[in-house]
């Protein structure tokens, strides 16, 4: 048998196995037991068949069934009507076979996303312990309508329409590798709502935010745009899975998890477009060598994923990186700023706060309780209504010359604030020649003052402006306040 011949063997074989497959009724691993589904929503249910085969769905909430035919590919799509929160539910889907996922809950699902410090599992890390992850992990049963979702790691270079995962309770077992920073988000809101809570966890460690973005979005950028061509040449576009198979036996070379739209195509893509409340994301680390590129590249990332998903501006819950030593070539305070823009960039937007949290010599802070705290109250002061509930420290707000001092005011503040651990620390301030030095800063009501008896003249003021620095000013409802600058200047 000559080269040729095995060849076109290999092709029948694969075509003869996905044809086969086309003919079983298959649903994405996102739907399986123990699942919870968007509570009043219309929750997209879909999966493939043979082609013009009729599918049916039932929900055991209300006995309805809706139908739909797959198209030539095989896929199928219907909406169901969810109502409000509640459960236990069976979820039954009927072609030539019949699967039903039984003990699915109705209540509020969250993708949670990004880097290492999303990805940090409630044991923690070798030398790296995630604080009160004992007892957390010893109460995880106390919360069977927590459930969590796990999505395998992976890369692709086209988009994928499937994942490898499925959903669980929570338990000591699947809390324990489950990320912290989730679970605890989760628990907040489970804790103050009393209904069920999705969490669903696709993170990957010292990944930066382009891997995240589809190559239809990051492909705009000049940085990327050659790596963007070299996956969507016509040879990975085709939509033939046995071509899709041969052509990637010549994959790009250097093509890794950091890779532009690498993790959207292996880990997003494969989720959309269940039916979700929002996202959290805790990512930033991995782009600290460009800020101003992330200022940009950020934001496109996040309107990406709510054009792909389709159910508009979606709740988008974010931490800003905390201090950690990058070292004298890194200016991570140019970063956490541009995090803090993204409030005003990105729609319907919250941002958690991380300046007081920070292990300067270990860029995973074991304190992730609150860091999901501080995500949830976002969500629970601005989507669930919960009245009472402060969801941000002090931000920037403006500032005002008096002489030889500076008045910087602040939203989030309206009930004053406070300096923890004594006088306020790491403020700096800059007459005309732009060299700061550093201020002497007190609070009066809501209100910073900010003087030196070195500058005359001041026109600029900076708080928390390095790497490193951990400072300590808070509101009265205890978080904290960004870094921030006054300036706009290169130096």
């Amino acid at each position: 048998m000559n080269r040729i011949q095995s060849r076109l063997l290999v092709i029948l074989f694969l075509f003869v196995t996905q044809f086969s497959i086309a003919q079983e009724l298959k649903v994405p691993a996102i739907f399986s037991d123990n699942m919870v589904l968007q509570q009043k929503s219309s929750a997209p249910v879909w999966g493939w068949a043979k082609p013009g085969q009729a599918v049916q769905v039932t929900g055991s909430w209300n006995n309805r069934t809706n139908s739909a035919v797959t198209d030539k590919s095989g896929k199928w799509m219907l909406k169901l009507s969810t109502p409000a929160a509640g459960g236990p539910y069976t979820l039954t889907i009927k072609g030539e076979k019949t699967v039903t996922f039984q003990n699915v809950m109705i209540g509020e699902v969250w993708v949670c996303s990004g880097q290492s410090n999303m990805e940090m599992p409630m044991t923690g890390w070798p030398n790296t312990p995630v604080f009160k992850s004992e007892s957390t992990i010893k109460e995880a049963s106390n919360y069977p309508n927590i459930r969590l979702f796990n999505l395998q790691k992976k890369i692709s270079e086209s988009p994928e329409a499937d994942c490898k995962g499925q959903w669980v309770t929570s338990s000591p077992e699947t809390v324990a590798t489950f990320s912290a920073t989730g679970y605890f988000f989760g628990l907040e809101l489970y804790k103050r709502l009393n209904i069920p809570v999705g969490l669903i966890m696709a993170a990957w460690g010292g990944t930066p935010s382009e891997a995240w973005t589809s190559a239809e979005y990051i492909g705009k950028y000049e940085k990327f745009k050659q790596q963007i061509e070299k996956i969507t040449k016509p040879e990975y576009k085709n939509d033939s899975n046995i071509v899709k198979m041969l052509a990637n036996t010549k994959s790009v070379t250097g093509f890794n998890a950091n890779y532009p739209s690498s993790l959207f195509n292996g880990m997003i893509n494969p989720l959309i477009p269940f039916a979700i409340k929002g996202a959290i994301w805790y990512q930033g680390e991995s782009n600290v060598y460009d800020a101003k590129l992330y200022a940009q590249i950020f934001p496109e990332m996040v309107k990406c994923w709510r054009t792909y998903w389709n159910q508009g501006d979606f709740p988008f819950y974010f931490v800003q990186i905390a201090p950690y030593d990058y070292g004298s070539g890194s200016k991570s305070e140019l970063l956490r700023e541009a995090q803090l823009h993204s409030l005003k960039t990105i729609p319907n937007s919250g941002m958690a706060v991380t300046m007081d949290i920070a292990t300067i010599k270990n860029i995973h802070p074991p304190d992730k309780e609150d860091v999901g705290k501080r995500l949830a109250f976002w969500a629970l002061a601005k989507n669930y209504s919960i009245k009472d509930v402060a969801f941000s420290g002090p931000l920037y707000k403006s500032m005002m010359i008096e002489e030889d001092e500076i008045r910087i005011s602040f939203d989030n503040a309206k009930n004053g604030l406070e300096a923890r651990g004594g006088e306020l620390t790491n403020f700096e301030i800059a007459g005309r020649d732009r060299i700061f030095v550093p201020a002497m800063a007190v609070i009066e009501n809501n209100t910073i003052v900010v003087s030196s008896l070195k500058i005359g003249n001041p026109v600029a003021v900076r708080y928390g402006w390095s790497n490193t620095a951990t400072p300590n000013l808070f509101n009265i409802e205890g978080l904290p306040a960004s870094s921030f600058r006054t300036d706009d200047w290169d130096k």
